[in-house]
């Protein structure tokens, strides 16, 4: 396992990490027994970045990371996501009481007594230039519940807005070969600012592994089958908001240019890890083959001769339908 830097903060974390989504819920049945089997498999071939949140099942998945940490001495790095309980989830609940009574269900969640990193979960726009959400986060480090935090974001415009602020220590956003603005103008002000990048949907789920087809049908409980049209939540997060069809069209074109001994997962994830300001991709993963299957890409030769094919691809059928959307 390759290792980056983390911000500021002295953390060197696994260049692949978990997304721990799917332990938790909304990706089909993975049971309890697959979901740990997952995580000691994780922690086994050398991730110490975990990534979940308080919604993902209800605490569900929280609770599994609680475990692995109990089961283990060794340093795991974990980060969970707050705000999404809201109910409405609007601007003004983003309040030092709501979300602090959050983080306390998260460390009982967790069995910890700080989080390492914890971050606000794709608050309304409005709150990311707010100098009042930062010092409530500030406030919450010094009761000691965090230790750090950040924001995970939908839109570019939202991540530019929180990194002015100097203790945002990451910025969780989707990037993947078909969601490619962020590299654009935001990677090369994080970088100036020694903020965290945490890529998440890297296979656009699933989409990128390239064993989906047009016939291709999900589980009733799986977002794939229920936010493809955006109404549980932004539609962004599932297939990274492209049109299933052109996305399977593109993929197909991904296909022909695939290197010898390359999955187009292997491709997907090796894409996001070229980019030198990337501190941790996050794949998920329902069973042990398929976190396996995610490592692989890490130790994958460099892939620049092919870099400007595969942006041309998504030039050509992707970038008009998604770039001015988030």
């Amino acid at each position: 396992m390759k290792f980056r830097e983390f911000s500021n903060l002295g953390w060197q974390v696994s260049e692949i990490g978990l997304g721990c989504w799917a332990i938790g819920s909304e990706w089909g049945d993975v049971s309890d027994g697959d979901a740990r089997e997952v995580l000691k498999t994780s922690l086994d071939q050398g991730i110490n970045f975990f990534d979940t949140a308080d919604v993902y099942g209800d605490g569900r998945s929280e609770k599994f990371v609680g475990e692995l940490l109990k089961s283990t001495s060794e340093k795991i790095y974990v980060a969970t996501k707050s705000g999404r309980r809201l109910n409405p989830h609007t601007a003004k609940e983003y309040n030092l009481k709501n979300i602090e009574t959050f983080i306390d269900r998260s460390l009982s969640n967790l069995g910890v007594d700080c989080i390492d990193l914890l971050q606000l979960h794709c608050p309304p726009s409005e709150i990311c230039p707010k100098i009042e959400t930062y010092e409530m986060m500030d406030e919450i480090v010094k009761r000691g519940k965090i230790a750090h935090y950040g924001v995970s974001v939908e839109k570019v415009s939202e991540a530019m807005d929180a990194i002015q602020f100097p203790n945002v220590k990451s910025i969780q956003i989707i990037f993947n070969i078909f969601r490619q603005k962020p590299s654009e103008i935001f990677f090369k002000e994080a970088a100036k600012k020694n903020v965290a990048i945490i890529a998440r949907v890297p296979l656009a789920s699933g989409m990128l592994t390239g064993k989906m087809t047009k016939d291709s049908m999900f589980p009733k409980n799986d977002h794939r089958n229920y936010n493809i049209n955006g109404d549980a939540f932004d539609v962004g997060e599932t297939f990274s908001g492209v049109n299933y069809e052109k996305g399977l069209e593109a993929v197909e074109k991904l296909k022909d240019i695939l290197p010898v001994g390359y999955s187009l997962a292997d491709l997907a994830l090796k894409w996001i890890l070229m980019h030198k300001e990337i501190s941790v991709v996050i794949p998920g993963a329902k069973n042990k083959t398929q976190v396996e299957n995610n490592l692989m890409a890490s130790d994958k030769d460099d892939i620049s001769e092919i870099i400007t094919n595969i942006n041309q691809v998504y030039d050509e059928l992707i970038r008009s339908d998604v770039e001015g959307r988030w």
